[in-house]
């Protein structure tokens, strides 16, 4: 009985600390949330991001399925000629980033809260340079091939976002997900795959964005996982 009434405290706590997170999130600088059932292709921002949000106009680069954030705030820091924005529906772990780049005024950073499916309707054509996959759910099951990140379908979404010569990275600590994805754009006639590495210390130079870890990254490496990474270019 015991152990069941602390279960429920916890639990409790839990709650409480996601909805502190939750109403906490909306008071952030640059964040954007918006429920699916107010979709529409009028979106106030498409195709204004760099003005309106970010009162600029540097290249947009995306993070989709960014979790906490680490990899947008990370790679903002290191470029600040750039504007990052991460992109989950998880808010209580996005809130992490969002409170960092709050608290730090880390101005080239934004955070979407959305589904990734939908990503079409917060961006204009050609309105992206980059986008960020770093540690996506693998959906190894046959059943969820077509929610994998690098499925041919999203390839379609990213092609329509992303600008002359515009980037997909992946990041992955899935052997299996990384080989599948090699295929994908392997397969895929509108651009060239111009990095293929399946393990990223390995390399003879580490490149400065692989050197973020992300929380989940972290606990690969201590598991003695291989970090692959990918990088595949869209035709101009």
């Amino acid at each position: 009985m015991q152990i069941i009434i602390l279960r429920l405290y916890y639990r409790l706590i839990n709650v409480k600390q996601k909805l502190k997170r939750f109403s906490e999130l909306g008071t952030f600088d640059r964040v954007i949330e918006l429920e699916f059932k107010n979709l529409n292709e009028n979106f106030e921002y498409k195709g204004k991001w760099a003005n309106e949000v970010f009162k600029n106009n540097n290249p947009i680069v995306l993070e989709l399925g960014c979790g906490k954030g680490e990899y947008t705030i990370d790679l903002a820091k290191k470029a600040t000629g750039k504007n990052f924005i991460g992109v989950d529906i998880k808010g209580n772990r996005l809130w992490r980033g969002a409170k960092t780049g709050h608290e730090e005024g880390i101005t080239n950073s934004a955070f979407l809260r959305t589904q990734i499916e939908f990503i079409e309707y917060f961006f204009a054509e050609n309105e992206v340079s980059e986008i960020w996959i770093t540690f996506p759910d693998p959906q190894l099951k046959d059943r969820r091939e077509e929610k994998r990140l690098t499925h041919p379908n999203f390839l379609d979404k990213y092609h329509f976002l992303l600008n002359e010569n515009g980037l997909v990275h992946l990041k992955t600590d899935s052997k299996e997900l990384f080989e599948i994805s090699v295929e994908y754009f392997k397969n895929e006639s509108r651009g060239t795959l111009t990095c293929v590495s399946h393990d990223i210390n390995a390399e003879p130079e580490m490149r400065e964005e692989w050197q973020i870890e992300t929380f989940y990254e972290q606990k690969f490496r201590k598991e003695g996982k291989a970090i692959q990474y990918l990088q595949f270019q869209f035709n101009s």
